[in-house]
């Protein structure tokens, strides 16, 4: 099994290149506000120097489907990650470049929080809009949630569910082991400071990905 992982709040060259080198599989840009937000124009500078089948994944917090499309239409992105209390709008898929609307990923993100598995079942409803989903704690929290209760909540679902929230090299194992995802996504546990990554702790958090799915 290869865990899928999401190196977010990507905001140079250099740290796009060393996440890359770690072994990450997907990088996040972040268009909201943030101390990691980069411009549209910006990020495309960075994508222009990454190898094309690393994912580029563009996200958004309670954003339109026009401003989405706007970024869908400057920036080279892979996939699109809604953040926000709003539901993941239908109109967002009709928005979309027609020629890339079905290859581009679809991600919601879900606080966990009393009833969240609810909201899945509400927005996987939504036919050919959400193909993947973020479990996280709360945007930019850099907390943890409780990974063994999330999923007994989620039951038998079964779909694309990454998880993120406070992980780190030295606690994603433990995640890994209690939620069994199919990806998982960091931001704070790999950086030095906002918004600019530790090399060491990329290559320490790939690792401990990559021992964990051995068990």
């Amino acid at each position: 099994m290869h865990t899928w992982i999401k190196i977010c709040g990507t905001t140079c060259v250099e740290d796009a290149l060393k996440s890359i080198e770690a072994g990450a599989d997907a990088l996040g840009f972040i268009f909201a506000p943030s101390k990691r937000r980069v411009t549209p124009e910006q990020a495309q500078q960075i994508i222009r120097e990454l190898p094309r089948e690393v994912e580029r994944i563009g996200v958004f917090l309670d954003a339109g489907a026009k401003q989405i499309r706007c970024v869908v239409d400057e920036v080279d992105l892979t996939g699109i990650q809604m953040h926000g209390e709003g539901d993941f709008p239908p109109e967002v898929y009709s928005y979309l470049p027609s020629d890339r609307r079905d290859s581009l990923r679809k991600m919601k993100t879900v606080i966990v929080q009393e009833a969240f598995e609810i909201r899945v079942d509400a927005y996987a409803a939504v036919a050919g809009v959400v193909d993947t989903w973020l479990f996280d704690s709360g945007a930019g929290s850099g907390q943890t949630f409780d990974w063994q209760s999330a999923r007994t909540q989620l039951g038998e679902r079964q779909g694309q569910f990454v998880i993120a929230g406070g992980l780190t090299p030295e606690n994603v194992g433990d995640a890994m082991s209690a939620f069994k995802p199919w990806g998982v996504d960091v931001v704070t546990g790999v950086e030095r400071e906002p918004g600019r990554k530790d090399p060491e702790k990329l290559k320490a958090f790939v690792a401990a990905v990559r021992r964990a799915e051995q068990v």
